[in-house]
């Protein structure tokens, strides 16, 4: 087993993994997506064990006025069917090292609301719930 970042290359076996969250999202989508997220210079970390990418999340060092110099974790999924293996921690394990090794003073993820199970993950990870996030869509013309 190992943890990484994972390769452009990667990006069909990252896609089957990242659909299972965003089921609404296409291949091409995604593709864009990631090449456009580039300039945020977002990472993509993967735990693979024996050529299957079981935990993936997709990060960023970014700075602002609430949390400082923090990693976002914009993703953060693992495959359904390597769940209960411990991955998720040891992606989280993961990620708090690398945060620190980029002197971020916090890790900050978004949790959809339908997800209590993930909240209470998040909770015995050590996260605490901070806010609400406000979306309104766009209509662009």
């Amino acid at each position: 087993m190992q943890i990484r970042e994972l390769d452009l290359k990667e990006l069909e076996n990252i896609y089957d993994v990242v659909k299972q969250l965003r089921v609404e999202l296409s291949y091409k989508e995604f593709e864009d997506l990631v090449y456009d997220m580039r300039h945020i210079e977002y990472k993509m970390i993967g735990i693979i064990d024996k050529d299957e990418l079981c935990c993936y999340a997709g990060v960023a060092v970014q700075t602002n006025f609430y949390y400082k110099r923090h990693l976002y974790v914009y993703d953060f999924i693992t495959d359904t069917k390597h769940r209960e293996n411990g991955y998720g921690t040891m992606m989280l394990e993961y990620l708090s090292d690398y945060a620190k090794m980029a002197m971020c003073e916090n890790m900050v993820l978004s949790s959809s609301f339908q997800k209590e199970y993930a909240h209470q993950f998040y909770e015995k990870q050590g996260f605490i719930k901070k806010s609400f996030t406000f979306v309104k869509g766009l209509t662009i013309s």
